[in-house]
């Protein structure tokens, strides 16, 4: 009998710490078959729009992702087939024509934005997580990654974040917390609740070999 793929969604502000918790939880199972997918691999090409057009893309907008092919290949993964994932190229605002293989495993962490605003996506998941962060401590990281990993300006990351991003996070990122089975206020440094999230995936794993 072939046991079921355990999916868990990790979500929240942009800048609020998904990604660490994400790989805290990776960190605890090294000798699981255990792998994170990114929401972000899946924004839509661009191809046919002008770099000037791109530019103005709202990433923090539903509509700015693919999220049907990211289901369609989360339950390709779940049946037990490998799929080519898509690799996004922020630097020219569009997708990159490489892709990479990702074979299936016991474990799918599905981290993003807006993983949990769609209902399809949401009943994948066995677990449900809300990282919940301050505005302040979410724009200050944003700064600093935007900076160093996307060659931005100061000034573009501020723009964006006051015309779009924290509006965004309000209309749309912030109501799926209701969603959540687990809502971890100050990301990875709250230990208590990442050691919380720990057992009950190894209580899964256990349970489920």
């Amino acid at each position: 009998m072939i046991q079921k793929t355990i999916i868990i969604g990790v979500t929240g502000g942009s800048g609020g710490g998904k990604t660490s918790v994400s790989q805290a939880i990776l960190a605890n199972f090294p000798d699981s078959k255990i792998a994170m997918i990114e929401h972000d691999s899946y924004y839509k090409n661009q191809d046919h729009l002008t770099f000037e057009e791109r530019v103005k893309t709202n990433y923090d907008h539903p509509l700015a992702f693919d999220t049907d092919f990211m289901i369609e290949q989360i339950k390709e993964l779940i049946a037990g087939r490998p799929v080519d994932i898509p690799i996004y190229d922020y630097t020219q605002h569009t997708r990159s024509k490489e892709t990479y293989r990702q074979e299936p495993q016991d474990v799918f962490i599905i981290e993003g934005i807006l993983v949990m605003e769609d209902e399809r996506l949401r009943d994948l998941m066995d677990i449900k997580i809300f990282v919940d962060t301050d505005d302040d401590i979410r724009i200050i990281r944003r700064i600093k990654r935007d900076m160093v990993e996307r060659g931005r300006s100061l000034d573009s990351i501020i723009d964006q974040y006051t015309t779009v991003v924290k509006p965004m996070y309000h209309q749309f990122i912030e109501p799926t917390k209701r969603y959540a089975d687990v809502v971890i206020p100050e990301g990875v440094s709250n230990v208590v609740a990442i050691d919380l999230i720990n057992t009950k995936v190894a209580s899964i794993l256990q349970e489920r070999n």
